[in-house]
């Protein structure tokens, strides 16, 4: 049942990359180039690859139409408003506060439009990945926020970790197993939109970990917001789905005073994992950045 998405997503990450690649010399390419704290150009393509990946792979999981669309839905506005955000975004504010608080005071940024589209993206996904209400199973107006929310959240994390080569490519692949598992509370047999997701992260994981490419808001959203959705076809368990948006909302709100890349670097385990197959450190000095 996870062969099919996971082949696809794969293939067509390869043969994205590939145009990319060649996208990269023309005017539109280096219009998407970004220089690294290398001092060394890469390019923000990665991300429109990974999420046309993922989309073509949810178009032929083995799960019903409705939940193939939400699953689109979702990853496909989340990608969107990624990519607006990592063209037209400014470094004025940061984090989830500073973007709705900017928001408030009657300034919006690119993030802010971001952060309220993905989270209308994610309800409406949600909605039509769980499906209408039906008898022996009442879907209310709690259980729609919950789930718009799981889907929104988890495209903020994924954003959150992509702060070093390969380390979000890295977590969508191990959460991906862990959501497309067996023994999840409450699950139901399959993973198809988790296994699309580890697919094509397993193929534009070498470039990024290479530092020729980055993900940006476009793909960690994308990938992020997939993950959410397919936690959503493995459990209707409301508690289960409760616990993991109060994980969620617990990191986004401690990544607003906590460096996440300080407590990897100070975590023995997951620093080793965040180095697997890294370059080597930037030289001190200038040119390090």
């Amino acid at each position: 049942m996870r062969f099919v998405p996971a082949a696809t997503a794969a293939a067509t990450a390869a043969l994205g990359w590939a145009a990319a690649r060649r996208l990269r010399t023309t005017g539109a390419g280096r219009a998407l180039e970004r220089t690294n704290h290398r001092g060394e150009a890469v390019t923000l393509l990665e991300g429109p690859v990974l999420a046309l990946a993922q989309l073509a792979g949810t178009a032929v999981a083995p799960l019903p139409g409705r939940a193939r669309a939400g699953a689109a839905l979702a990853t496909g506005v989340a990608a969107v408003l990624g990519a607006v955000d990592d063209v037209h975004g400014s470094a004025d504010a940061r984090g989830l506060k500073g973007h709705l608080g900017s928001l408030l005071r009657g300034r919006p940024t690119t993030g802010g439009l971001k952060v309220v589209g993905i989270g209308l993206g994610g309800l409406l996904g949600a909605a039509l990945v769980d499906g209408p209400s039906r008898p022996g199973r009442e879907v209310g107006v709690a259980d729609r926020l919950v789930a718009g929310a799981l889907v929104a959240g988890s495209a903020n994390l994924v954003n959150l970790l992509d702060l070093r080569p390969g380390r979000a490519l890295k977590a969508v692949l191990v959460l991906g197993h862990l959501v497309g598992g067996t023994g999840v509370p409450g699950a139901r047999p399959g993973g198809p939109l988790a296994a699309t997701g580890a697919g094509a992260a397993a193929v534009l994981l070498l470039p990024d970990l290479r530092e020729e490419a980055m993900l940006g808001d476009s793909g960690a959203n994308a990938a992020g917001a997939l993950l959410g959705a397919a936690l959503l076809t493995r459990t209707q368990d409301r508690r289960a789905r409760a616990a993991v948006l109060a994980v969620l909302l617990g990191l986004t709100a401690a990544s607003e005073v906590v460096s996440f890349s300080r407590v990897v670097e100070a975590t023995p385990g997951l620093r080793a994992l965040d180095r697997l197959g890294r370059r080597a450190p930037a030289p001190a000095g200038p040119a390090a950045g």
